[in-house]
């Protein structure tokens, strides 16, 4: 790290990216595999980026063991687009369960009742979303067309560990702050959907799984085009211009996942790294986490001193010490680590034993 003079970098998202994945695209800035010119330049009808949107593809595929059933969309409008775009197109009978466990699944639900009966089936809000509920026998509704979660809380550090009995209905996922940190059984959600810029490259790409028989033709007539999922599968991502260079970000981490020995392989890294700091919090007498144990999160980990100004103050020493984007969301204040696959487990290293240190020097 010290190389680039580069920081521990615990920001939520837009986050750490491999430094490997960031040498790539530098020394192919200019030229990218003696074309002359750099693929930020480059055409997206051109046969060379062509090859490079469907490596991208494969390699994602590869990586999550996607069944040919399922169509992958590199699209643009953030993850947030798909709180309007998965109720239009997946409401056939008017009626979806949504489970909130955060200020993501909230703002979903909220948006999804503009199209249809939208049900509230389980919440955790009643204790500020610190932990996942009990989804095992839920109250789904019989006429569902699907029931929706946020798999990972970046808020507020929570993840569902065991998915939700959803009764035979199809399941849709945001994974947004969880994409490819771990192994997925793609076959148990009818949709799933992430934007990038958490652990799989820059702001402004959203890639959605989507299973083929979801994917309708018989929408309203007022859905403008470019929000039917069947304008992107049929034209293969290129019914407009995409987010090209940074689909091109994310083949170059598919390539940097797969080489490290792909998502079993990462999972084990993650918790190792996310063991580290939690061992640290569970035993420490300044530094509290604010999720209950059972729902934690490996990806984002927030934590509290319990007094604001010495929150501050911990976050404003700790951006001296080249650990920086540490202060928490502004809906629950404190501090946030987030320990995506990019983030070095030296960082996290560096991070307990800052805290270690400020814990003697504030007692």
């Amino acid at each position: 790290m010290e190389k680039y003079n580069r920081v521990y970098n615990f920001s939520a998202g837009p986050a750490v990216l491999p430094v490997e994945v960031l040498e790539k695209a530098r020394d192919e800035m200019l030229n990218y595999q003696n074309t002359g010119m750099s693929v930020m330049e480059m055409s997206h009808r051109s046969k060379v980026y062509d090859n490079i949107i469907k490596e991208a593809e494969t390699d994602l595929r590869d990586l999550l063991s996607i069944p040919q059933n399922y169509k992958v969309l590199f699209l643009q409008g953030g993850a947030s687009l798909q709180f309007s775009m998965v109720p239009i197109n997946l409401l056939k009978n008017g009626t979806a369960d949504y489970i909130v466990t955060g200020q993501w699944a909230k703002k979903a639900y909220q948006e999804a009742q503009k199209y249809g009966k939208i049900n509230k089936v389980a919440t955790s809000e009643d204790k500020t979303f610190s932990y996942i509920p009990d989804c095992s026998n839920l109250d789904i509704s019989p006429d569902a067309d699907y029931v929706y979660i946020c798999e990972n809380n970046t808020i507020y550090g929570t993840k569902f560990h065991q998915l939700p009995n959803t009764k035979g209905k199809d399941l849709v996922s945001d994974m947004s702050s969880c994409f490819l940190s771990e192994p997925v059984d793609v076959t148990k959600y009818g949709l799933i959907f992430a934007g990038v810029q958490k652990n799989v490259g820059p702001a402004g790409v959203q890639i959605v799984i989507i299973r083929e028989d979801l994917i309708r033709e018989d929408l309203p007539s007022w859905c403008p085009t470019m929000l039917k999922y069947k304008t992107h599968a049929d034209n293969d991502s290129l019914y407009n211009t995409p987010p090209a260079y940074g689909i091109y970000i994310c083949g170059l981490v598919f390539k940097w996942l797969k080489k490290i020995g792909g998502l079993s392989v990462m999972k084990e890294i993650n918790e190792k790294k996310a063991q580290i700091l939690y061992d640290f919090l569970d035993n420490s007498k300044l530094f509290k986490g604010t999720t209950e144990k059972s729902s934690r999160s490996i990806m984002n980990v927030p934590f509290v001193t319990g007094n604001e100004d010495l929150d501050k103050k911990f976050i404003q020493e700790a951006s001296s010490n080249s650990l920086v984007q540490l202060k928490g969301h502004r809906t629950v204040g404190g501090m946030r680590a987030s320990l995506y696959n990019a983030m070095p487990q030296e960082g996290v290293i560096k991070l307990v034993e800052f805290m270690k240190k400020f814990e003697q020097e504030n007692s």
